[in-house]
Parts: structure tokens; C-alpha cells; sequence
């Protein structure tokens, strides 16, 4: 069985024992176990269950590798590169988007 979820403005393919890099999000620095209810479909095949926008009573919950703050990492080193056609005009910046581990634990349809 398979869940669709949201999270930080993205869409999400897991099964139980995956782990994803999802968005930071807003959980107590010490939690150990994230819940997300925002559910878009579940199940697999003809008995899939699709929401609108959500499924009612679906719930798909995470743990952390050990806590929150130590399952943040950062993602690959991106530049953004703006440039001008005129004489020195171009600017380079680096950015690095942090993430939160997550390892799906179960699936509740």
C-alpha cells in the first residue's frame, strides 16, 4: 500500500519504510514522531482511496532519526547565476536548502 501526501507545498510518492527529505517543518525540537494528516490518496489498485482534496480519517506517520534538530540536513550547493549583457554585470549566489529526514513508519487508511 501506497500514500500520496502534502507537505510544504509538496507532493509526496511513499510506502511504509521510506525515507523522504521533506520541507522544515514546524514540530518541537525533541519530537521523535511527525503525524501528517494531509492525505491526497491512499491504498493501491481498485481499492485506492482519493481525497477531495484530503482523505477523511488518513493518516501516514514518520519518525525522526533520533530527534527533530538531529535529523536536519542540507541539500546539494545550488548558484543562481543572474546576468546582464553589460560590462560586469553578472552576480553568482549560493544557496543550501536544509531538509528533515523522515522514515515512514505506517500508513492509516
Amino acid at each position: 500500500m501506497y500514500a500520496v501526501i502534502e507537505q510544504g507545498g509538496k507532493q509526496y510518492k511513499v510506502k511504509q519504510g521510506d525515507v523522504i527529505k521533506i520541507e522544515l517543518a514546524d514540530v518541537a525540537s525533541d519530537a521523535k514522531k511527525i503525524e501528517i494528516d494531509k492525505v491526497l490518496l491512499v491504498g493501491e489498485g481498485k481499492t485506492a482511496k482519493i481525497g477531495t482534496p484530503y482523505v477523511e480519517g488518513a493518516k501516514v506517520t514518520g519518525k525522526f532519526a533520533d530527534t527533530a534538530t538531529d535529523s536536519i540536513v542540507k541539500g546539494r550547493k545550488l548558484y543562481p547565476t543572474h546576468f546582464k549583457r553589460r560590462k560586469a554585470s553578472k552576480r553568482r549566489i549560493g544557496h543550501r536548502q536544509k531538509y528533515m529526514e523522515v522514515t515512514i513508519e505506517k500508513i492509516k487508511a
